[in-house]
């Protein structure tokens, strides 16, 4: 059971069947003796599974796999399956957690790596792409467009299953074009090309990112809304970074704030209070991003706490996840909204991630354009420490907010998974985008590469 529901996950197709998953792992959960299962492979697979749905399962499920030092067992080292499956559970760790899944993921990174090069494909592929890309901290569609060519290979798969998948993904993905060349008619007649020439022209790239956040065929109205917002945000954002001068952006900024509701284009969609969050997120943005050009023409450079307090507003991500949830029908409600403007823990840490990934592999490039100092310059100033210093302290950050996202998934009572998943799906995409590189602003290979494969190339139906 746990394998076929791994596979329907990791094909992409688990959201035709998530009342029966649900039930499927809570029976397990419930019934199930935690230490039952004796290879590695099948319990961090469980382990994986039951954390993903929100079971707390105790990592004291690997102590058995432990010598008396406390140390995982040399013997191991022979199991590629079981150590790449360990590997990938790892991911789902939170912060009190330090002694075995910390030291689980150092100890299955070492492993891999070494493995590597005596493996032969397909399971060296695999294994390559998982340190790059653990499934956690990956994108659905993404993901499933490559498993499906790894699940094909196994002499072993379903071959109901995959060709289930196959339709389905070249089916989902008609639907996405057309969606996307809807939103793209609505792009080229506000003709900000012309306009504007001096902001990143990003309307498929900003598609791409709401598709991380959710790509079930029912959410449509909310990816049109999100996709929307994030194409005249990242206008807005690139206005108030280099191209406005103080006196403007304080008459742009006044502009903002008087908006009313009833010049929002999504009053239309659910009840008027959703317009209201949306519209109060979207002046705190601004309010922020005005704050910011005033570091930058002042030359300032704040400190990391007073940069942070800023910077974790002007990512954008409290006002997208936010909007996220316009467009999600009853399953948003007033108290959910009213939970997400709160800044509760998961959306905070997605903020993190957001911000210090950004921050990271961005801050040279922003610099040498003209640019407000990032977390890496303001962490500099305020430690004396070196660039190499400081980006080792925010990836650390960057850690532990993972951690503490994982943790909120477990724990939180306050709102439904399918809201909790759409923050965590936020910070899927930061992971993937922003990884090693800026892919927003920078997207002509890496993440030409991920719409293609995505939005382009369909599967190859034998």
């Amino acid at each position: 059971m746990l394998n076929l529901i791994d596979g329907i996950q990791r094909l992409g197709v688990s959201y035709h069947f998530t009342t029966e998953i649900e039930a499927a792992l809570k029976h397990i959960y419930e019934t199930c003796d935690h230490g039952h299962f004796d290879d590695l492979y099948t319990v961090a697979l469980f382990f994986r599974l039951l954390r993903q749905q929100g079971f707390p399962v105790s990592c004291e499920v690997f102590n058995k796999f432990k010598n008396k030092q406390g140390k995982f067992q040399e013997c191991l080292i022979g199991d590629v399956v079981g150590i790449l499956s360990l590997y990938e559970a790892t991911h789902l760790r939170v912060r009190a957690e330090k002694e075995i899944l910390d030291e689980a993921l150092t100890f299955t990174t070492t492993h891999l790596e070494s493995m590597v090069p005596n493996l032969s494909n397909p399971i060296a592929e695999h294994v390559v792409h998982a340190l790059n890309q653990p499934i956690h901290k990956g994108l659905t569609r993404l993901d499933a467009r490559r498993y499906i060519s790894f699940y094909e290979q196994n002499d072993s798969h379903n071959k109901d299953l995959l060709n289930f998948a196959k339709l389905d993904f070249n089916l989902l993905q008609k639907l996405h074009q057309r969606e996307l060349s809807e939103i793209t008619r609505w792009w080229k007649d506000l003709d900000f090309a012309k306009k504007l020439p001096f902001v990143r022209d990003r309307l498929v790239e900003c598609y791409f990112w709401i598709l991380g956040v959710y790509l079930e065929p029912q959410y449509w109205p909310a990816r049109r809304i999100l996709t929307k917002v994030i194409a005249m945000t990242s206008i807005i954002d690139d206005i108030y970074d280099a191209y406005g001068t103080l006196e403007e952006l304080a008459l742009f900024t006044d502009a903002i704030e008087r908006t009313e509701s009833s010049n929002i284009g999504m009053a239309k969609q659910g009840g008027s209070y959703h317009v209201d969050y949306a519209k109060s997120e979207m002046k705190n943005l601004v309010r922020g991003y005005f704050e910011e050009a005033k570091w930058f023409h002042q030359g300032y450079v704040p400190s990391m706490e007073e940069y942070m307090q800023v910077g974790l507003l002007t990512c954008g991500y409290k006002m997208l996840a936010t909007v996220s949830y316009v467009g999600m029908g009853e399953l948003a409600t007033k108290e959910a909204f009213d939970w997400v403007s709160s800044f509760p823990l998961i959306v905070e840490a997605a903020s993190v991630i957001n911000r210090l990934t950004d921050d990271i592999v961005g801050h040279k490039f922003e610099q040498q354009r003209g640019h407000i100092v990032s977390a890496v310059q303001c962490y500099m100033k305020q430690h004396g420490a070196t660039e190499e210093e400081a980006v080792t302290e925010l990836y650390e950050q960057v850690t532990n907010a993972w951690k503490d996202i994982n943790a909120e998934c477990l724990y939180s009572t306050k709102v439904p998974m399918p809201l909790l998943v759409r923050v965590l799906n936020l910070a899927r995409v930061i992971n993937v985008l922003y990884k090693d590189e800026d892919g927003y602003t920078h997207s002509g290979t890496r993440t030409k590469n991920f719409v293609t494969s995505v939005l382009i190339d369909s599967v190859p139906i034998n």
